[in-house]
């Protein structure tokens, strides 16, 4: 083994090993007086505010606010008092699905409208020339930021952040946040981006900017490793729910009549089952006649995005967001915007709990560069699909080559990353030109 992924190895073990200790030692504690409350147990105070003061109008919902927990099945989380609460307030889909397992692959989806085989929770970057959700809402002047609990500073790069235990000053640091859950830092058109980069954002900033009356209108949170279930339980998790998510949605300086909130969860726990994870619709925006209710219909990650190109009309990325089977948009919306929906019968639901077995550029297994989206694709929005400068739209799914197991090489794909090795924010890609001791150039990408 080399020195790099020794260290690499050493790291990700004592990482494992404080987890494993702290799913059982640890009792939620709030970081702060308030979700709007700004705190040093995060990291320091926020100086900075975004300037989104402009509004496009949407024609269902103004704002939309997904938050992401982690790991549990559909019934653990619904059985669960404050989940029962949530639910009366809101319409819990009961067939929304994660796409994969495990995490990291689910938040890239999520954004990408594909997880480009990955199947593990290693560091990746993906070329500036993949489009990303944020790609449609700029496109159309809709403001956006992420927000991450725990992540040190605006725009931070690393593998992961370790900080002090605030919840028990006497045990060690704890790594409470992770960059597989903050999936934009893992777009390079964000990451490397000095403007963009700066709307990936803690939950400091999270308070400045709803303070100063400045918040996005397309927003994803991110709460720390612990808060959202991940290294905890679902009691856990609920106990942050009530501190951060229960004022918010009384504070009509984030929820207004306008105002759509998606909470969910990344993933099941239990992987040889089917992927339904608990996902309910929340906010000003929510009919009153449905609050309480529960929708049946097929829906995926990819549908939050379909949905956020039906509100705003919004172009498409061609992939997984424009594959009407997965990615149905929230019936409300749907209705609302004229999109008609496709109703898949229950014997003919794919199965989501696949882990680490499609090729892909992510994929080192079985490695494939990243294909052009389908141009021809249509989302629930219209204009067709956007592309960003560089893409070479003649490498179509239909055209790849076979895929490449580079691991039988000793190599991995040119996209993954050493967290030892890589220092700062910004990165070199790796393209296969500039690395042909990895993979032959023709190989490396789109």
């Amino acid at each position: 083994m080399s020195p790099a992924k020794f260290l690499s190895a050493v790291l990700l073990a004592a990482c494992s090993v404080r987890l494993a200790e702290a799913a059982t030692a640890q009792v939620f504690a709030k970081p702060s007086k308030g979700p709007l409350v700004q705190t040093a147990n995060y990291t320091g105070f926020s100086n900075n505010t975004l300037n989104d003061r402009k509004v496009v109008k949407g024609k269902v919902f103004n704002r939309i606010i997904q938050i992401w927990l982690e790991n549990t099945d559909f019934a653990t989380a619904a059985s669960t008092e404050v989940f029962e609460s949530l639910a009366e307030q809101g319409i819990v889909l009961t067939n929304y699905n994660s796409v994969t397992h495990p995490s990291e692959p689910n938040y890239i989806a999520a954004m990408g409208g594909d997880f480009f085989g990955s199947g593990d929770d290693n560091m990746y970057h993906i070329p500036d020339n993949i489009t990303t959700v944020v790609d449609l809402l700029e496109d159309k002047g809709v403001s956006w930021a992420t927000y991450q609990e725990n992540m040190p500073s605006d725009d931070f790069y690393g593998f992961l952040a370790v900080a002090p235990d605030y919840a028990t000053p006497s045990e060690p640091a704890y790594p409470y946040y992770m960059r597989k859950h903050n999936p934009l830092i893992i777009f390079d058109a964000i990451s490397q981006d000095a403007e963009r980069a700066k709307r990936v954002r803690n939950f400091n900033d999270f308070a400045n900017d709803v303070v100063n009356g400045t918040l996005p209108q397309w927003v994803f949170v991110t709460p720390n490793m612990v808060n959202d279930a991940h290294d905890t339980d679902i009691d856990f998790a609920a106990s942050f729910l009530e501190y951060w998510l229960f004022p918010i949605l009384t504070d009509p300086r984030v929820n207004d009549a306008d105002t759509l909130i998606v909470l969910t969860f990344d993933e099941n726990h239990t992987g040889n089952e089917q992927n339904t994870v608990f996902t309910v619709l929340l906010g000003g925006a929510v009919p009153v006649n449905l609050r309480g209710t529960t929708d049946d219909t097929l829906f995926t990650h990819y549908s939050t995005i379909n949905t956020v190109q039906a509100n705003w009309n919004l172009k498409s990325l061609g992939r997984q967001d424009a594959n009407p089977v997965v990615s149905n948009v929230f019936t409300f919306v749907a209705e609302r915007t004229g999109f008609r929906n496709t109703h898949v019968p229950a014997k003919e639901v794919p199965m989501f709990n696949i882990s680490g077995v499609a090729p892909g550029p992510l994929n080192s297994a079985a490695f494939v560069p990243f294909a052009a989206p389908d141009i021809h694709a249509r989302g629930a929005g219209s204009g067709g699909v956007l592309l960003r400068p560089g893409l070479n739209t003649h490498l179509t799914p239909g055209s790849l080559p076979k895929p490449v197991d580079l691991t039988a090489l000793n190599r991995t794909t040119p996209w993954q990353m050493n967290p030892e090795t890589t220092s700062g924010k910004h990165i070199i890609p790796c393209d296969g030109a500039a690395c042909p001791a990895i993979i032959p150039p023709a190989l490396a990408g789109p």
